[in-house]
């Protein structure tokens, strides 16, 4: 059951079908198998490169660290708690860091970015946090501030917002080292900006910058510790964390009493318009009128006005002068403005708790990452929020936007950024990895089994070209067990182990939990496994504790590299790889011979197309245990 998957690509793509036991589909795997190597093979050298750069350890937490993140006013989610973790201990390594933070708006990711930039500023390291837009640049310098104001911390931001004297004072204060933390536009990484000793670099929303200034950024995160935060990765970006070729830390846990928006497609209807606009400001809020053409917003502006004459509207937008949108900002933050008529330029990071009515005309013309980030200006506390993606009446928006609107539509539940971009490469495919093609591979064998393969070819890749910069390098990234690993041994026991139908009735749940079981690789995951079953269908009959024991030899086993373990009666029958395993027979079988010397009953046997030992047994559970010892005895052999 672990060979079927969902068929999940482009939406509307026919898969093609082969004949079971033709050599069609094995070309096709092997096929998608070589090219994913070619794209990974580049990923992998840049990835090394990193891997192999001496960078910067920064210290353990000192009490300011704890006790600036206890002053944190709400608690941490249980994935914040972890995610904190994960970027101080890349931050302490000596390698540079390269983390993607995926987590949903309004989640606590600038939390975890102002505590990393603390960290870092307590170290004697500058800090760099590059943002898309004026506005969020704005934010997030407010954000700062406020969080480290009773520290001695430096923070600036340079934008459009500030005077050409004050940035040049800037400028010349993060040269000296007097300014430890710069907030920006792509503005940091013009010529001019030189920091004095620059250690952690955090991006966010890395997706919206161009192609110069990736390029610069490339060439920065090589050596600096680099933290990216987003809310809806967009498909490469995505696949390139998943596939390993930089580390992901997600934050699916909500906040406390937050509640899922409400969201709906609809045609432009006036007295709706009225009905929403109303209701919202008549609760003591504010509502967002979001717009996609900055020609546009005069006319929705007057024609908003004609139908409410008593509210107050204002328009922002990115062609107004840098004080103008200022102005209305706090404007709107203060609670002067009932309704502000606005382009997309506050989809990022603006986080204004009163406003939570959220309208948008032409939603259609957004792109589905777009959309979740408006949508996301709402709803950030614990009053329910409302989303209407408006249609112009009587229009039909081609299929891949409607889907895109559909998608946001069915993904309301809070946390669901991941999932969203998940669906995105549906939509558009995820293809090339690295160019900007968007379709290619994962059309052929849908993305679950492309992301097998990927995992497959990682591996291989590892194993074989790059086995010197993985294994050799001290790194820990692999290590000799997983050269001869097998995740397909095969278990066979002499009595029934399954999941019955009269015990667990839905067929959808029991092939989820065949598939989790399938997954399992620690014994912790397996009892819980075993406790989530018991919990839910109650006492456990015979055949599903057969197949828990079958998953407990199985995760034994694996690190072993024995093609098939067979248990009948009294005795244990474990079948070697084929010979032409070099690995295994190089590095495992000559230590398993060792180990099956001090058991006098093992014969080693000459099976048809590889050998094969038998070991006499009292009981199942000693089977388990000499497999168990097998295991501790490769691990801690010589090339362990």
């Amino acid at each position: 059951l672990n060979k079927i998957q969902k068929y999940s690509a482009r939406e509307g793509e026919a898969p093609c079908l082969h004949k079971l036991g033709s050599t069609q589909w094995l070309k096709k795997k092997n096929s998608t198998k070589k090219k994913i190597k070619d794209i990974a093979r580049k990923l992998i050298k840049l990835y090394s490169a990193r891997k192999l750069q001496q960078g910067f350890a920064f210290p353990g937490d000192t009490t300011w660290q704890k006790e600036f993140e206890a002053s944190f006013l709400y608690d941490d989610t249980i994935d914040q708690v972890s995610a904190t973790s994960d970027i101080k201990k890349d931050m302490e390594d000596k390698r540079p860091m390269d983390r993607l933070l995926c987590g949903d708006v309004g989640f606590g990711k600038t939390e975890l970015a102002i505590r990393s930039a603390f960290k870092a500023v307590q170290a004697g390291k500058q800090v760099a946090v590059l943002v898309p837009t004026t506005v969020l640049a704005q934010q997030h310098f407010m954000t700062f501030t406020d969080r480290l104001s009773r520290y001695p911390v430096n923070v600036a931001v340079l934008s459009r917002f500030r005077s050409q004297k004050e940035l040049k004072e800037s400028i010349s204060k993060i040269k000296s080292g007097i300014i430890d933390i710069a907030i920006g536009t792509h503005r940091i990484l013009s010529k001019d900006i030189e920091f004095k000793d620059l250690g952690l670099l955090i991006i966010d929303e890395e997706q919206r910058f161009g192609v110069t200034a990736k390029e610069k950024l490339r060439e920065m995160r090589i050596s600096v510790d680099t933290l990216t935060l987003t809310a809806t990765p967009i498909p490469r970006t995505l696949n390139f964390s998943l596939m390993g070729a930089r580390d992901l830390s997600i934050i699916e846990t909500p906040p406390r009493n937050r509640l899922p928006i409400y969201t709906e497609i609809l045609e432009w209807n006036n007295d709706f318009i009225v009905g929403v606009i109303d209701k919202e400001i008549g609760r003591g809020g504010q509502v967002f009128f979001v717009s996609d053409k900055v020609s546009d917003l005069e006319k929705n502006m007057l024609d908003l006005k004609m139908l409410m004459p008593t509210y107050r509207f204002e328009i922002a937008h990115g062609q107004m002068k840098s004080s103008e949108i200022e102005k209305v900002m706090q404007n709107f933050i203060s609670g002067k403005i009932d309704v502000l008529v606005t382009t997309k330029i506050v989809e990022s990071g603006l986080d204004i708790p009163n406003a939570n009515t959220m309208l948008i005309n032409n939603a259609s013309n957004f792109g589905l990452a777009e959309l979740y980030q408006l949508r996301g200006r709402v709803g950030r506390t614990n009053i329910q929020a409302y989303c209407y993606l408006m249609l112009k009446k009587g229009a039909k928006p081609n299929p891949t936007a409607l889907k895109r609107l559909q998608a946001i539509e069915e993904f309301t539940e809070l946390g669901s950024g991941f999932q969203l971009a998940l669906r995105d490469m549906e939509i558009r495919g995820a293809g090339n990895l690295l160019g900007g093609e968007q379709s290619g591979l994962i059309f052929d064998v849908g993305f679950e089994l492309y992301q097998k393969i990927l995992d497959e070819a990682v591996g291989e890749l590892k194993k074989d070209e790059f086995k010197d910069t993985f294994a050799l390098d001290g790194s820990g990234d692999l290590n000799f067990l997983e050269l001869f690993a097998n995740k397909d041994v095969a278990i066979q026991i002499n009595e029934d182990a399954f999941l019955p139908d009269n015990y667990l009735p839905s067929d959808t749940e029991r092939f989820q939990y065949y598939k989790k079981l399938y997954s399992c690789c620690n014994q912790k995951e397996l009892m819980g496994i075993k406790s989530e079953i018991e919990d839910r269908y109650g006492r456990i009959p015979q055949q599903v504790k057969n197949l828990l024991f079958v998953v407990k030899l199985r995760i034994h086993a694996i690190s072993t590299g024995l093609s098939k373990i067979i248990l009948k009666d009294n005795i244990m029958i474990c079948e070697f790889p084929p010979n032409e395993n070099e690995d295994f027979y190089s590095y495992a079988f000559p230590q398993i011979m060792e180990f099956i010397g001090e058991i006098p009953e093992a014969k080693l046997l000459k099976g048809k197309k590889s050998l094969k030992l038998e070991i006499p047994i009292s009981s199942h559970d000693q089977g388990v245990e000499i497999i168990w010892k097998l295991k501790k005895s490769l691990e801690q052999g010589e090339y362990a």
